[in-house]
């Protein structure tokens, strides 16, 4: 999901920055009058962290990533989730990928942008959690992610062909088929521990079916 740095404008990569800022400043206002989720930004941060480092591939004009990004969502809320993403981007660019750095704002909202999508529309019905459920969320996620990148590259200096981004977003689908797994290990795992007073303040409770 990274963008490579060249493929987008400097006046474009300004742009995001302004559209990032305003997001990620958003989250952070709302962060304060929610303390609790300050405890669960700083897990999302580091969990995403770990999960891009775990596993990346190059495919095509950007990159195959392991984000977890539902495990987060449903374990911790849309909130930190959001936070939690440039949090991990900006540590992944300061001690892994300098390079990266430059197309922070935009590799963000590829991130972002399809998560309060999917909130504002299949997020925001989850009552219980099942496999289906995060199949359905799983899949319209990185659909976003996939168009996000398709949307960069088509905005971009340097010409993609459709064929490079189609390769690059079938890739996801390896993504969408073992993330589900995790994602309900994680939560049967949180669930068994309700009872914790530090499970209950990290993380949501969600019922399972």
């Amino acid at each position: 999901m990274h963008i490579e740095p060249g493929f987008v404008s400097s006046a474009k990569v300004v742009m995001a920055d302004g559209v990032a800022l305003m997001v990620v400043g958003a989250c952070a206002l709302a962060l304060l009058r929610r303390p609790r989720d300050i405890v669960r930004t700083l897990i999302a941060a580091a969990f995403f962290t770990a999960c891009m480092q775990a596993f990346h591939m190059k495919v095509g004009p950007s990159e195959l990533h392991f984000i977890g990004a539902m495990p987060m969502y449903l374990a911790l809320g849309l909130l930190p989730t959001l936070l939690g993403f440039a949090l991990g981007l900006l540590a992944q660019g300061l001690l892994f990928e300098p390079a990266d750095l430059l197309h922070l704002s935009v590799n963000t909202l590829s991130l972002a942008v399809p998560l309060m999508a999917v909130h504002a529309t299949l997020g925001r019905k989850v009552e219980r959690v099942d496999i289906g459920t995060v199949l359905r969320l799983d899949g319209a996620y990185y659909a976003g992610v996939t168009a996000m990148v398709g949307f960069w590259l088509a905005i971009g200096e340097v010409e993609t062909p459709f064929a490079d981004w189609l390769r690059f977003a079938l890739s996801y689908v390896a993504v969408v088929a073992i993330e589900p797994l995790l994602t309900i290990a994680i939560l049967v795992g949180l669930a068994r521990q309700r009872a914790l007073p530090l499970v209950r303040l990290c993380f949501v409770d969600r019922r399972l079916s």
